[in-house]
């Protein structure tokens, strides 16, 4: 019997992405463990693997489709000494929209397509678990008391269209509200417009200013991005603050190691301390380790301090998990090892889903000071400026001193402004007396 190759769930929140390439043809035949196509979801490019064997029958979706939603048929797979033609039209009818919406959990995927991704071998970190948990937690298809039933893409459409969920009659399984239901409801079910949601990242149509110019097409990981941030600066209250530090001691300590760690071949950067320095501040303040969950405040145990790389396709964070038990020459190593990933666009999703803070530093563009946004669910950011010569006050005298700014962003409903200046200081702390960061 032939088996329908559905668009799998490669992360706990991911709902649709790009096909980008088929490396196999009708006709062809597979094992287990070949790779069958790349897929673009909303962070990498991940290669997509068989875990049967049989022949492909029929391509049901052309490399290069947008906005392929999870559960949807992709391909047919036939086993040794079928019909082709027979398996290719059994799959005919798999290709619903409803069926793309049904699937939101990544291993139900993977297993009713029968094939799986790649990375989602890799065990997750505790960062990943905690996503999941909170996928879990708000997860449309659970029932509780009097909660809606409805599919993330109808919940998705609802809101963009400013529609009362409450208010509309759910054609699918148990009453499960799908797209057509949020598609055909009638507009006196919309909110009013104080109540409804403003899409997220949505943007007018510019107008044609006769300027020459060139459009490009947003790619799946500028689209999350702009959606992600305009959600995060209307949602979260930011509140700043700034510290400047001085780094002659850190600067001093970091020529220190890497001449006892150059036979080892590590050679630590300044940001691999500054992430040391994060992440043991949030040890010394667990009151911003934490995460904002609408009736709940998440309390993190563990430090995975995500880092922001530039990649060509956008802005990414992968996660040292655990920096604040790693030794700095572990914390090298990967952030090393991540960045190029992420710059390759070949991150697995335990990766960069998740973290408890993030860090983002533009010192070596030259940048003085910048207020970055945060990256929710996390409630903190630390952005980091240049290092640079400046007049600085040394044992009661006006001296000159290597120093930079640090600016922290925090969610004001998770964190007060005191426990965000008691991190702040003890990230200062541990910059100007950095021996702490290596015990």
């Amino acid at each position: 019997m032939p088996t329908p190759i559905k668009m799998p769930a490669l992360s706990p929140t991911m709902e649709e992405g790009t096909l980008a390439k088929w490396l196999v043809k009708e006709g062809d035949t597979v094992s287990a463990g070949d790779i069958m196509a790349e897929i673009e979801t909303d962070k990498a490019t991940m290669e997509f693997e068989a875990v049967d064997e049989g022949i492909i029958a029929a391509i049901k979706v052309d490399e290069g489709t947008e906005g392929v939603q999870v559960g949807t048929v992709i391909a047919m797979l036939a086993e040794e000494g079928e019909d082709l033609d027979e398996a290719k039209a059994a799959g005919a009818d798999e290709t619903s929209s409803d069926e793309g919406e049904k699937s939101s959990d990544a291993g139900a995927s993977a297993n009713e397509s029968g094939t799986s991704a790649k990375q989602s071998k890799t065990p997750a970190s505790k960062g990943d678990q905690d996503a999941g948990k909170e996928v879990t937690k708000t997860s449309p298809t659970q029932q509780s008391g009097d909660r809606i039933i409805a599919s993330p893409l109808a919940r998705r459409i609802a809101e963009q269209k400013g529609l009362d969920l409450s208010e509309i009659q759910g054609s699918g399984p148990n009453g499960r509200i799908v797209k057509a239901d949020v598609e055909s409801a009638e507009t006196g079910t919309a909110k009013p417009a104080d109540e409804a949601k403003a899409p997220a990242a949505a943007a007018a149509k510019p107008a044609d200013t006769g300027i020459p110019h060139e459009a490009a097409k947003l790619n799946n990981v500028r689209k999350v991005i702009a959606r992600r941030l305009t959600e995060a600066k209307q949602t979260i209250p930011h509140i700043y603050l700034t510290v400047d530090v001085r780094l002659d001691a850190l600067l001093d300590l970091r020529k220190q190691l890497n001449t006892s760690l150059e036979a080892d071949g590590v050679k630590l950067s300044v940001n691999d301390l500054l992430i040391k320095a994060l992440a043991r501040a949030l040890q010394r303040v667990p009151e911003c380790n934490v995460s904002f969950q609408g009736e709940e405040l998440w309390t993190y145990t563990r430090q995975d301090v995500s880092v922001a790389v530039a990649a060509p396709s956008g802005l990414i964070t992968p996660i040292i998990a655990d920096a604040g038990s790693k030794g700095l020459a572990q914390i090298s190593t990967e952030m090393k090892e991540l960045a190029g990933k992420a710059r390759d666009g070949k991150l697995q999703p335990h990766e960069y889903q998740g973290g408890t803070a993030s860090l983002s530093n533009l010192g070596m563009f030259g940048t003085k000071q910048f207020d970055a946004v945060i990256n929710p669910p996390q409630a903190m950011i630390l952005a980091v400026g240049a290092g640079e010569q400046r007049p600085h006050v040394i044992d009661g005298a006006l001296g000159v001193a290597t120093a930079m700014s640090a600016t922290g962003s925090f969610d004001h409903r998770a964190i007060d402004g005191a426990d965000g200046a008691r991190l702040m200081e003890a990230f200062k702390n541990l910059c100007e007396n950095p021996m702490g960061l290596v015990v």
